[in-house]
Order: structure tokens, then C-alpha cells, then sequence
């Protein structure tokens, strides 16, 4: 292991850094018009990157699996509290065609990838399944499917290595599209001349005009706080109950197994429950104050979490080759709801979020739509962003078996 300035067991300096890099970032953001283009999420993950390249923190840590396991559960339900229900339904049913036209992208790029090279990248068939699985829904479906076929555990680690860092760039190409005026002009993009026709100082960044300061009170963060951890509380027992009491083994139907995937899986139903109370009790949620702002900061550290693994020296080490297969992979989804989306006239703003969610998963999708200011897109791309989960696993076992025959 490379020996860094910060110790990945420095518990309290990696938080110190993490959270003050993503004050930084929000900061920078909201000052400076350059920054607002490139957004604090970029800066934030391209920060975590250049520290961790110097050898200043780790590439892994504790500290950061925290950040996935308890802050970002936390963020979801406070970035939902003040949704619009109706503009969710009809938001959402508008990004699954865009998801499906770029995880159709997802399965092309695996397929030329692998026959270009399959030849120079060992057990290529297992790992590009993984991958495919991977960029249609994400982590949990690349566990899934590498325990299916149980490439060698070198190999893994350096397509985790790769995915990693092309996960990284990627997502900095999703945050920097919408602000390239060849795209803007070619595409519809409603959400974002209605930041931009809502700006009332024009010498703000839409950074700082979006997140206006607001009248908030110590009730106000009582209840965002403590609300959001009773439904993440609830939504993890609930989904640990139905994945322990509906089976899901290879002797299951079809049916039951959709079932556990849709009942078992805890991101889906957070999302669900959340969406299900707010709709239940709208007086309440609409008097909340500050689950947003909350919910964005939490959101801004896990961006600097993302761009830490990606360890330049190491990926040259060990996984150039599986660089270019991920990249084929990732620019193929991009590139396919590019096309498809010009030709069905989607939203520019629908195909970036619905590329970013198959790559990423919904929780980086979502965290998108927030650090660009889409609200009324985070709640449809966090629940269309699931679908990836379910459809994933299936995807990438019929392409690992198809690639196994040659």
C-alpha cells in the first residue's frame, strides 16, 4: 500500500478535509463564475483527485465508506421533502426512455469493446459483463455478476480501479455538457433557461441565485434531521426483512426474484417511502425549512469522496487496456442518448442525468440534477435511476454468457 501523508485511519483529518474541501467547493461556486461553470462538484471531485495523486490521502479509507453507508442515505430523503408529486410523475415517465435508449448505449459499447479487445485483456467475457451490469445499474449489479462468473481477483480489482477513474471523468463530462453552447443550441433544455430566465442579479452566479439565503429555525433543522432518520431507519429494517423473507437464489421464479429486487432493495424503497409520506402528509413536509441545504452539503462530500480512488499511478500500473474498454463503454452510453435524444428530441438535461445515472447510479445522477440546480428532476432520476438495479444483473448474465462462447 502507498504510504500518504494522511493515514486512512486519520479518522478526524479525513473528515476535516473532506468537509472543508466541499465548504471550499460551495463556496467557489456560488463566488465565482468560472467555478459556477465548471460546478462545485467537479471542483470538489478534482480536488479529492489531485490530493489523493500527490499521495496527501488515501485512496480508501473507512472514513469514505462511511460517507456511502450513512451520509448519502441521509441526503436522499432531505433533497425530496419539498418535491413537487405532480411534476415527479410526469418528469419521470419522460426519463425512462432516455434511461433505456442509454443502457441500450451501455450494451452496445460492452459488445464492441469486448471484440476489440478480447484478445489482449484476460477473462475479458466475465469482466465486461460486470462492467454492463455496472453501467446500467451500478455496484450492487457488478457484485452480482462477478459472483456469477468469478473472474480472478487481480482482474477485479483492476477493473474497479478503472471503473473508478472513468467513472470520475465521466461525471465531470456530464457536469461540463450542459454548459457547452454547441449542445444548448441543438437540444431543448426547459430547466435550464428557467434557472436562467429566474435570475434576478445578473452579476450572480446561478449557483448563488439558486441558493438564495432563507429563513430557517432550529425546529426547522429538528425536523429535517430527524425525519430523514426515521425513514432511512425504516426503509433499511424494512428492505433487510423482505431480502432475508423473499427468496432470490437461481432456483426462484422470475417473479419472486423481481419481488426481492424491488422490496429488498433499500435505496428503492427509501425513495418509495419518502415519496410515499410526503404525499401522505404534504402540510407537514411543506413547512420544513432546510432539508435541502442540509441535504446538498452532505451531497458535496460525497463528491469529494468520488474523485479519491482514482489513483493515476496505480491505473497505469495495472489497468490501461481496461481504461479503454470502460471508456468505450461509457462513451457509447453517452454518445447513444446523445444521438437518440436529438432524433426523439428528449431534454438535454434528461439525457446527462439518465447517462450519469446508469453510469454512476442514482445517487450521483441526483446529485447532479442538486449541484445544477434541477429540483424538480432529483426525485424522478433518483426513482428511474432504481430501474437500473433491477434490469442490471440481467443484462450483464445474458451478455456474460453470449461473451463466454466465444
Amino acid at each position: 500500500m502507498i504510504n500518504t501523508i494522511v493515514q486512512s485511519d486519520d479518522t478526524w483529518m479525513l473528515w476535516g478535509i473532506l468537509a472543508v474541501w466541499a465548504s471550499i467547493s460551495i463556496f467557489l461556486e456560488q463566488k465565482y463564475k468560472w467555478a459556477s461553470v465548471l460546478s462545485g462538484a467537479v471542483i470538489a471531485l478534482l480536488g479529492a483527485l489531485i490530493l489523493s495523486n500527490l499521495n496527501i490521502i488515501p485512496t480508501a479509507s473507512p472514513v469514505y465508506d462511511a460517507v456511502w453507508i450513512y451520509l448519502v442515505p441521509l441526503a436522499i430523503p432531505l433533497l425530496l421533502f419539498n418535491i413537487n408529486m405532480r411534476e415527479l410523475f410526469q418528469e419521470s415517465k419522460k426519463l425512462i426512455l432516455t434511461f433505456l435508449i442509454c443502457a441500450t448505449g451501455t450494451v452496445i459499447g460492452s459488445s464492441i469493446g469486448f471484440f476489440l479487445l478480447k484478445d489482449h485483456i484476460p477473462e475479458l467475457a466475465k469482466l465486461s459483463a460486470a462492467i454492463a451490469a455496472s453501467y446500467v445499474g451500478g455496484g450492487v449489479n457488478f457484485a452480482a455478476v462477478t459472483a456469477r462468473f468469478e473472474p480472478s481477483s487481480e482482474m477485479v480489482s483492476a477493473t474497479v480501479v478503472a471503473d473508478n477513474m472513468v467513472m470520475a471523468a465521466m461525471f465531470a463530462l456530464f457536469m461540463l455538457i450542459p454548459s457547452l453552447l454547441f449542445l444548448k443550441k441543438r437540444f431543448n433544455t426547459p430547466h435550464i433557461d428557467e434557472l436562467e430566465l429566474g435570475r434576478v442579479n445578473k452579476g450572480e452566479t446561478l449557483a448563488s441565485e439558486y441558493w438564495r439565503r432563507k429563513e430557517i429555525s432550529l425546529k426547522d433543522v429538528a425536523a429535517s434531521v430527524g425525519t430523514s432518520f426515521f425513514l432511512v431507519v425504516l426503509s433499511f429494517k424494512l428492505a433487510e426483512f423482505f431480502d432475508r423473507v423473499i427468496p432470490s437464489d437461481e432456483n426462484t421464479s422470475g417473479i419472486v426474484v423481481f419481488l426481492n429486487g424491488m422490496l429488498g432493495e433499500k435505496y428503492l424503497l427509501l425513495s418509495t417511502l419518502t415519496f410515499l409520506f410526503i404525499y401522505l402528509f404534504p402540510n407537514y413536509f411543506n413547512k420544513i425549512k432546510g432539508g435541502q441545504e442540509l441535504g446538498t452539503y452532505l451531497i458535496y462530500i460525497f463528491f469529494v469522496v468520488i474523485g479519491a480512488p482514482a489513483s493515476i499511478p496505480l491505473i497505469i500500473e495495472k489497468a490501461p487496456l481496461l481504461i479503454l474498454f470502460v471508456s468505450i463503454v461509457g462513451l457509447f452510453n453517452l454518445g447513444t442518448g446523445l444521438l437518440f435524444g436529438k432524433l426523439f428530441k428528449l431534454d438535454l438535461e434528461h439525457i446527462v442525468l439518465a447517462s450519469n445515472a446508469t453510469v454512476g447510479g442514482p445517487t450521483t445522477a441526483s446529485a447532479m440534477a442538486i449541484a445544477k440546480g434541477w429540483r424538480n428532476l432529483v426525485g424522478p432520476i433518483l426513482v428511474v435511476g432504481t430501474l437500473g438495479y433491477i434490469i442490471g444483473n440481467y443484462i450483464g448474465f445474458l451478455l456474460g454468457h453470449w461473451f463466454l462462447t466465444f
